[in-house]
C-alpha cells in the first residue's frame, strides 16, 4: 500500500514555527499525524557561566509572548536559591504585573487566535484574523480588544519597567516600586480590564460556548484525552497563577501528587524523539506508554484545563460563578474534552481581571520596602503558572553566584506528547476519502489551538534563525527532492 503525505506548513495563529505532517492511505484517509518542530532549544547550554542576577534577563528572551513568566519563574528560582522572600509590597507589585500579564495572554488568545476559528463564519484562510473578528463582530469589539490588551501591557510596564521584556525582578524583590500617580493609574487599568472580562464573557457565551458548532466540538470523545494532569493550587485549593504547591491527578481525577517546587524536577523525566527537537516529558513513577493516554501512560497536561482540573474552585467571585457553570456542564471532574480549554481560558481570563483590581487598590502598594537581604547561593527551583501551563525553572550556583547548571520545562513542552495525540485525533476526524481542502486542514490545525502552544518556549533556535525546508512528492507520494536550509 502506498501513503501520501500531506504537510502544512507552516502552521498557523501560534507562537513559534512548525509543521503537521499527516500520512494517508490510498483511499485518502489519514494513518497518522504528528507535529515537527524545526527549530532547536538551547538556553540551558548558554546560561552556563552567568551572573544568577542576570538570568531573569537573559531567560525571558525566550519568547516575545509570554516574557513575564520566564522573568518571574527565573526570579522566583533566585528567590529560593539565596533563601529570601521579598516583601510584601513586591510580591503584590509581582502578583499585580504578573496577573496583568495573564489576562493580556488569555485575551490574545481569545480573539486573535483561536478566536478566527469560531468568530468568523467564512472560514477562507484571509479572513481568520483579527480583521475577519472586526468584520464578524463589529468595529467596536476589534477596537476594544486592542485597546484593553495594550491598557494590561501599560500596566506591565508601570511595574517592570519595559511593555515586552521586564527588568525590575531581582532576587529577594523588585528593584523599583510604584508612586501613587502609578498606583491611580493601574487601579484605572484593572477597571477597564474587568469591564472587558465581563464583556467577553457575554460575548464568548452568545457567539461560541452556546453554541451547536462549539458543542459538537466539546461533546466528541474522539477529541478527548484522559490524561493526568499538573497545576498550581493556593491553600484552599484555588486555581492560582504565582504561587502555591504543585498538584497533580490521574485521570479519574484521584490526587496523585501535592508537592513543593523543589520536589516536582524528581518527579518528571523528559523523552526524545528522532523526528523533532521537542521533548516529550512525563511522570517518572507512571513511565512512559509511547503516545497514548490513560491512567498507564505518565503523558500529563497542564494550562487552563488542567488548573481547572486540579482545583477546587477560583479566587474570585465572578470566576467562580462561571466555574460553576463549567462544572454543571460536565457534571464530572476531571474534565478530559481538550476544546474544554478555550471556556477554561475564558474563566482565568475573569479571575486575572478581577485579581487586578484587588492588587491595585492595595493600599500599601507605594509603601515599604521592595527588597530583601539575600543568603548564601546554592540550588533554586522557581515554578509559576504561564498562561499556557505550569513553567519551571531549575539552576545550580556555585558560591559566587554563578549558574553551573540550568533548566527549564516550559507548558507546551510539558503538553508536547498530548499535542501530537490531539493532532492526530483532529487529522482522524476531520479528513475523509482525501478531501483535504483549506477550511478540512484548518480543522485539524484547531486540534493544537487549544493548547495555545509556544514552539518559541519549547524549542528555541540557538543561531535565532530558522530551519527552511521543501519537500517534493511525485504522484504517488514519494520523496523525489528534498531542499533544506
Amino acid at each position: 500500500m502506498s501513503e501520501k503525505t500531506i504537510s502544512i506548513d507552516p502552521i498557523t495563529r501560534l507562537e513559534g514555527h512548525g509543521k503537521i505532517q499527516i500520512f494517508l492511505d490510498d483511499d485518502g484517509f489519514p494513518q497518522d499525524a504528528v507535529l515537527q518542530v524545526p527549530e532547536l532549544r538551547g538556553f540551558e547550554e548558554f546560561c552556563k557561566g552567568r551572573r544568577a542576577e542576570d538570568m531573569p534577563r537573559i531567560t525571558e528572551r525566550i519568547c516575545g509572548v509570554c516574557p513575564e513568566a520566564h522573568h518571574f519563574a527565573s526570579t522566583k528560582a533566585l528567590d529560593n536559591a539565596f533563601s529570601v522572600a521579598p516583601p510584601h509590597v513586591a510580591l503584590n507589585l509581582r502578583k499585580l504585573l504578573y496577573n496583568s500579564y495573564i489576562f493580556a495572554d488569555h485575551l490574545l488568545h481569545l480573539f486573535y487566535l483561536s478566536g478566527p476559528d469560531f468568530f468568523v463564519d467564512d472560514g477562507r484562510k484571509e479572513n481568520r484574523n483579527i480583521v475577519g473578528i472586526m468584520n464578524s463582530l463589529g468595529e467596536d469589539i476589534g477596537q476594544a480588544v486592542i485597546k484593553t490588551r495594550r491598557l494590561a501591557h501599560e500596566a506591565i510596564e508601570i511595574i517592570g519597567g519595559h511593555q515586552v521584556h521586564p527588568v525590575t525582578g531581582i532576587p529577594g524583590g523588585l528593584s523599583d516600586g510604584v508612586t501613587d500617580a502609578d498606583k491611580q493609574e493601574l487601579e484605572e487599568i484593572a477597571k477597564e480590564a474587568l469591564s472587558f472580562a465581563k464583556q467577553s464573557l457575554d460575548l464568548f457565551h452568545c457567539k461560541v460556548l452556546d453554541t451547536d458548532k462549539f458543542g459538537q466540538l466539546l461533546n466528541n470523545p474522539k477529541l478527548a484525552l484522559n490524561t493526568y494532569y499538573m497545576g498550581l493550587v493556593d491553600e484552599r485549593e484555588h486555581v492560582t497563577f504565582y504561587d502555591g504547591k504543585i498538584k497533580i491527578v490521574d485521570p479519574q481525577g484521584k490526587e496523585f501528587a501535592k508537592v513543593t517546587h523543589e520536589q516536582i524536577t524528581e518527579m518528571i523525566r523528559e523523552r526524545v524523539e528522532p523526528w523533532t527537537y521537542v521533548k516529550f516529558p512525563y511522570l517518572k513513577e507512571i513511565g512512559w506508554n509511547d503516545f497514548t493516554p490513560g491512567p498507564d501512560s505518565g503523558i500529563f497536561r497542564v494550562g487552563p484545563l488542567a488548573r481547572l482540573n486540579v482545583s477546587d474552585g477560583m479566587k474570585t467571585e465572578l470566576a467562580q460563578k462561571e466555574y460553576d457553570k463549567f462544572v454543571n456542564f460536565f457534571g464530572d471532574f476531571p474534565v478530559h474534552s481538550t476544546y474544554a480549554y478555550h471556556w477554561a481560558r475564558l474563566i482565568e481570563l475573569i479571575q486575572a481581571a478581577e485579581s487586578m483590581v484587588k492588587l491595585s487598590h492595595d493600599k500599601n502598594l507605594t509603601d515599604g520596602p521592595i527588597r530583601a537581604e539575600l543568603g548564601e547561593p546554592t540550588e533554586g527551583v522557581g515554578v509559576i503558572e504561564a498562561a499556557r501551563g505550569t513553567l519551571i525553572h531549575s539552576y545550580d550556583l556555585n558560591e559566587d553566584g554563578i549558574v553551573i547548571g540550568a533548566n527549564m520545562i516550559v507548558p507546551t513542552t510539558s503538553n508536547s506528547a498530548a499535542l501530537s495525540i490531539s493532532i492526530r485525533e483532529s487529522a482522524l476526524d476531520a479528513i475523509k476519502n482525501g478531501e483535504t481542502d483549506e477550511k478540512v486542514l484548518n480543522k485539524v490545525e484547531m486540534g493544537f489551538r487549544p493548547y495555545d502552544p509556544c514552539l518559541a518556549c519549547s524549542t528555541h533556535s540557538i543561531t535565532g534563525g530558522m530551519d527552511l525546508g521543501v519537500e517534493l512528492f511525485d504522484n504517488q507520494g514519494t520523496l523525489i527532492k528534498e531542499l533544506t536550509r
